[in-house]
């Protein structure tokens, strides 16, 4: 059954260490994200990622970013490292998404404004919840890059959805007004430097999402994905 909120949801993604998980844990994140792709700045080894997610345990989500991998490289990072939920940031088959599910995981599809899967492709995915972006970026990620928000707003009327790309202490408030998503997902705009995250911009981000929502929608209450 699904349980309704008065706030989003908060990830933190790109953690890099187990004291920060811990400080984002503490200041109201509902989930970390630990990045599995080599080419990112954030990425990490397993016993990086293991030790991450060990010091949060039971409080958190701990979801593993994945891209283009298969489902046996996936489930032995979620097996070693204790993860609760995939994100599948490439273009991954749909029959991924459902093999994932089936072991009782969290599985996020990332669906890009500007590439492809799009948003169109969201009802090809049995998904936990659809993350949009910008995709216009180098990396596979949000590349820091704001992008048109609103237009990801209708897709939450039919599936859940998690904001990212370019979100920030300083647009939070108009992104979350324009998408009216049921989460958002921030990494380099709570940063000091790649991998490094900035705890005040955390603690700003977060308190920014929980006092500038307001429900000016009221038949399109928000779900909960972690």
């Amino acid at each position: 059954m699904e349980t309704k909120l008065n706030t989003p949801q908060i990830k933190i993604c790109g953690i890099t260490t187990p004291e920060q998980a811990g400080q984002c844990a503490a200041l109201g994140a509902d989930a970390i994200g630990c990045v599995f792709f080599e080419k990112s700045p954030r990425h990490l080894s397993d016993r990086q990622a293991k030790e991450v997610c060990a010091a949060v345990a039971g409080q958190v989500q701990t979801v593993g970013v994945f891209v283009n991998v298969s489902y046996e490289f996936i489930m032995e990072k979620v097996n070693y490292c204790g993860l609760t939920g995939v994100q599948l940031h490439g273009v991954e088959p749909p029959e991924l998404v459902t093999r994932l599910r089936r072991q009782g995981l969290i599985v996020i599809k990332a669906l890009f404004d500007g590439g492809k899967p799009g948003f169109d492709d969201a009802a090809r995915y049995n998904a936990s919840a659809c993350l949009v972006e910008c995709g216009k970026g180098v990396l596979p990620g949000g590349n820091a890059k704001t992008w048109n928000w609103g237009g990801a707003k209708p897709m939450g009327d039919h599936y859940p959805l998690i904001l990212a790309g370019g979100l920030s202490p300083g647009n939070i408030a108009d992104a979350i007004c324009a998408a009216m998503p049921d989460a958002v997902d921030v990494s380099s705009g709570v940063e000091a430097a790649p991998g490094t995250k900035d705890m005040k911009k955390v603690a700003s981000f977060i308190e920014t999402v929980h006092q500038s929502f307001s429900q000016k929608e009221p038949d399109r209450a928000l779900r909960r994905i972690f």
